[in-house]
């Protein structure tokens, strides 16, 4: 009993930790979010939300982005993984695999300066590709150049997931599938991907979270001109002409709201995903 007292003592710290810095955010932002600036206390501001052609237009290129830069961070990491899988233990794998564990933390402002200097109006790369008559109308600062942007900055940390999915697959399965006369396509598509499934889907979860939140590098890129949810709550909360903290509120707790639904599915796949491999 003494053992468990002292135990949460030492827990205090972290407790109080949380709940000031999350906790009492969170509940900050769902009390002030029901509070409307034009029409006061109601769902003014989540009607708003789905209504507004600007704030409609921000949560579909927020997921238009997000989608797509998953759905190709994640077939990119696949093929990494299983190609260093195919190198066994070696000093490249293990070069590639640090590799990626630091590229992984590189985001943020850092990532958007390498991106103007390589694929910027006058980058390097941009420069050399229209050169070479490769290149006419491509813009970092599109759609399609933001897409590239986060598509990079999801394949290490689709690396990083989808690589240890791998041990699931035992060697002797696919020696047994080829002595059936299993070729490498019924192997993949019968045996090896329904393995890889949950986890594949967890890892694509994991990384639609991770690009729906991302904030530094978009902002540090386009300085705010880019509408996509989380550079709306920055404007409405520290912009320069229109102020509105209760919004930026609604918005908080819409994109939690869908990030805590993405989670649950990732939880979900996961649980599925170590069944499977127990089994």
């Amino acid at each position: 009993m003494k053992g468990k007292w002292l135990g949460a003592l030492v827990m205090m710290p972290f407790i109080l930790f949380f709940a000031v810095f999350q906790l009492a955010p969170l509940v900050w932002m769902v009390i002030n979010s029901f509070d409307s600036q034009s029409e006061g206390w109601g769902l003014a501001n989540y009607r708003d939300i789905m209504t507004s052609p600007f704030y409609l237009q921000a949560i579909r290129f927020s997921f238009y982005i997000t989608f797509f830069s998953s759905l190709y961070g994640l077939l990119i990491a696949l093929i990494g993984s299983y190609s260093l899988r195919q190198l066994g233990e070696s000093r490249l794998r293990t070069l590639v695999m640090s590799f990626t564990n630091m590229t992984s933390n590189f985001t943020g402002v850092p990532l958007a300066f390498a991106f103007v200097i390589l694929l910027g109006a006058n980058g390097c790369v941009t420069l050399m590709l229209r050169h070479l008559g490769l290149l006419e109308d491509f813009s970092l600062y599109s759609k399609y150049g933001l897409m590239l942007l986060y598509t990079y900055f999801q394949i290490p940390l689709g690396v990083l997931l989808i690589y240890p999915a791998f041990d699931a697959l035992k060697p002797d399965w696919r020696e047994s599938a080829a002595l059936l006369g299993a070729g490498t396509l019924h192997y993949w598509r019968f045996i090896g991907l329904p393995v890889l499934a949950p986890a594949l889907l967890g890892t694509f979860v994991i990384l639609l979270a991770n690009a729906l939140g991302a904030y530094a590098t978009l902002y540090a890129l386009t300085n705010g001109n880019f509408n996509v949810i989380p550079i709306r709550i920055s404007s409405l909360v520290a912009g320069d002409l229109y102020l509105d903290p209760n919004m930026a509120s609604a918005l908080g707790i819409f994109l939690v709201l869908v990030m805590a639904f993405i989670t649950l599915i990732h939880k979900w796949m996961m649980r599925r995903s170590y069944t499977q491999v127990n089994s």
